[in-house]
């Protein structure tokens, strides 16, 4: 296990703090073994390796946080992976980090208030970290709303497409098994200019290969109860359209093809109906798509 001045420096601080019970001691110690841990993986800035204040400050507190309560930072493996840390666990952690912060000179955020001031975009570990979960999702059973959004998910995160983009993609948009996918790029908020980008064929990552041959069986079955389409994200559900008292709705099979609201709605809902993913995931498509346009550049500059 690598060595760090900032871990050294937070022993230091863990051996004198006194006017804490037990209890809370225990708790500092497994915060003090999770940092590690963030540290070893090269999730936090190279600045928290060499300082302890650097090390509580906002920026890497963000990443390690997020890191932390998706279970990537577990030192036991738990039902066979590395599931989501409790909201109790999550709690206690921020409560510890309020207390280093104190401790060493910083203002308390008072993390544990439920108005926490950390970064709501993600970045590069915790994008990491999504790639973990989604990986375990495959290595399970599924739901097909699960399977959808993992497929959608990964897509996402190896192309960087506008949620347009996404929601415009067809099955002959696939290279065969997967190992490709042609992105139309779209100029934002619907103008009418041309898109800075032209389409472009994408490798795809392992994960995505797997995650679409997990979801493309689902969307047969689905497009057979309805009259076809090749759009690869489809409806999973009976639903209706929006129309005025005057009007009928029209009813809608499951397998029609999902829009850009609709592809932009069922990702809101399932960041809040997958507790994996809820500590991974920004509150909005775009938010996480501008995250991994960023992973993205910065790879390509080193």
């Amino acid at each position: 296990m690598a060595t760090y001045p900032a871990i050294e420096d937070l022993d230091l601080v863990l051996d004198r703090l006194g006017g804490t019970g037990e209890a809370r001691r225990r708790q500092l110690r497994w915060v003090r073994g999770e940092l590690q841990r963030a540290l070893d993986q090269g999730a936090l800035p190279v600045t928290a390796r060499r300082s302890l204040r650097r090390m509580l400050e906002e920026p890497a507190l963000g990443a390690y946080v997020r890191l932390a309560e998706s279970g990537a930072l577990r030192q036991r493996i738990v039902a066979g992976g590395t599931p989501p840390t409790t909201a109790t666990s999550n709690a206690a952690r921020l409560q510890c980090l309020d207390l280093l912060r104190e401790t060493v000179g910083l203002p308390v955020l008072h993390l544990g208030s439920g108005a926490m001031p950390l970064r709501e975009a993600a970045d590069a570990s915790v994008l990491t970290a999504l790639r973990r979960q989604l990986d375990q999702y495959l290595g399970g059973p599924m739901s097909p709303g699960l399977t959808r959004l993992t497929a959608l998910l990964a897509v996402e995160l190896d192309t960087a497409a506008r949620s347009g983009e996404l929601a415009a993609l067809r099955t002959t948009h696939l290279a065969p098994e997967g190992t490709e996918v042609y992105i139309e790029r779209r100029p934002q908020h619907g103008t009418g200019q041309a898109a800075d980008e032209p389409g472009e064929w994408i490798t795809t990552s392992a994960l995505t290969r797997a995650a679409l041959e997990r979801w493309l069986p689902v969307r047969h079955s689905l497009v057979q109860r309805s009259h076809g389409t090749s759009k690869l994200w489809v409806s999973l559900r009976w639903n209706h359209t929006g129309v005025s008292e005057e009007e009928t709705p029209t009813i809608r099979p499951p397998g029609m093809p999902l829009e850009e609201n609709g592809l932009i709605s069922s990702y809101r809902r399932g960041r809040q109906r997958y507790t994996g993913l809820r500590s991974l995931l920004p509150p909005k498509l775009e938010r996480l798509r501008r995250a991994v346009e960023a992973a993205h550049q910065q790879h390509a500059t080193t």
